[in-house]
């Protein structure tokens, strides 16, 4: 399990930003089960749905713009898990770009790739790994959704969400798979022991033009869509 606890730069959980909230969590302190608990929902709910300049920003980063997506926010989860001791590892996909439609719009959606890069984390607990990917979105923005789309009552696509069950989906963990996104996924690219690991190999499919204009205008507006929802 060694190597699913090491530290890479990415996952630099040695970071002052890091250890200092472990400490005043009192993560360390708990059993395994409360320590995944409440990792989870800290960077579920606490680092809310957003979108973040790259997918190969470090977890201190993450932690500090407060915000991030399936990538970064997994990159933080995996830092927080391995500095308290719990073995993790990252899943690479692509998802197809619908899911994010919604939050991504007009000229900007008709610019992405048709298949974006995607990740969840496995957690080994007890024996067995468990896929998170439930921790995406945050509560208020999804209950906000939910309501907004209170007529679907089944499978739901768009605003950062795919899933079979979307008024009540598996996005509480219980020692338990969560997900959020899973129905989106069009290929997948296997286990990774670090998303560093994965990144060297696999980058979203975006021309140097393409990649300023979504760092310098297509997330902001991204998230500026998502925080209508959230706020509605």
């Amino acid at each position: 399990m060694n190597k699913y606890l090491q530290e890479t730069q990415m996952l630099n959980f040695s970071h002052s930003s890091i250890q200092k909230l472990i400490i005043q969590k009192q993560w360390k302190n708990n059993n395994d089960f409360r320590k995944i608990l409440e990792i989870y929902n800290f960077v579920r709910d606490d680092i809310v749905f957003g979108y973040n300049i790259d997918d190969t920003i470090s977890a201190s980063k993450v932690l500090n713009d407060g915000y991030g997506q399936c990538n970064t926010k997994g990159t933080l989860f995996m830092a927080f898990l391995r500095a308290v001791g719990i073995p993790c590892r990252f899943h690479g996909f692509t998802i197809d770009k619908e899911l994010q439609k919604g939050a991504m719009t007009g000229i900007i959606y008709n610019l992405a790739p048709q298949s974006i890069v995607h990740s969840w984390i496995e957690i080994y607990y007890k024996d067995q790994w468990y896929n998170i990917e439930g921790f995406i979105l945050d509560n208020q923005y999804l209950k906000k959704l939910q309501v907004k789309f209170s007529d679907c009552k089944t499978s739901f696509c768009g605003y950062g969400a795919a899933t079979d069950h979307f008024q009540n989906p598996q996005v509480e963990w219980n020692a338990n798979d969560t997900y959020i996104q899973k129905k989106g996924i069009n290929h997948d690219f296997g286990v990774f022991n670090s998303p560093d690991e994965f990144f060297e190999k696999h980058q979203q499919q975006l021309t140097t033009l393409e990649k300023w204009i979504y760092r310098n205008i297509g997330r902001k507006l991204m998230n500026r869509n998502v925080e209508r929802i959230r706020h509605a």
